[in-house]
């Protein structure tokens, strides 16, 4: 699994215009299964993404077709880590230590 800082290295005015293009490439990813959870930082300086787990190679893929990437409007931060620990309605996330990601 993965947490994703995004940290805006552009002037507001150009991230709120690459804003709607950015929100439609978080929906593309939910639905196909990749992102768990994502939001804004606060104060406003950037987002954070929760990734399913996944090759670290493919989520650079798709962290690549990001507008706000592709538009070099921010840059990220990837942490890798295993859920081997959740809250009772989480448990479905929870990563056994043995598997590797796929």
């Amino acid at each position: 699994m993965y947490v994703v800082l995004l940290t805006y290295t552009a002037p507001p005015a150009d991230i709120d215009r690459a804003l709607p293009d950015h929100v439609d490439w978080l929906t593309r990813q939910y639905e196909a299964g990749y992102f768990l959870v994502s939001g804004r930082r606060n104060p406003r300086t950037g987002g954070v993404i929760v990734a399913r787990p996944m090759s670290r190679m493919k989520l650079d893929a798709i962290l690549a077709t990001d507008p706000f990437a592709m538009g070099e409007l921010a840059r990220y931060e990837v942490i890798e880590f295993r859920a081997t620990r959740t809250a009772p309605e989480l448990a479905t996330l929870r990563e056994p230590l043995s598997e590797t990601p796929s």
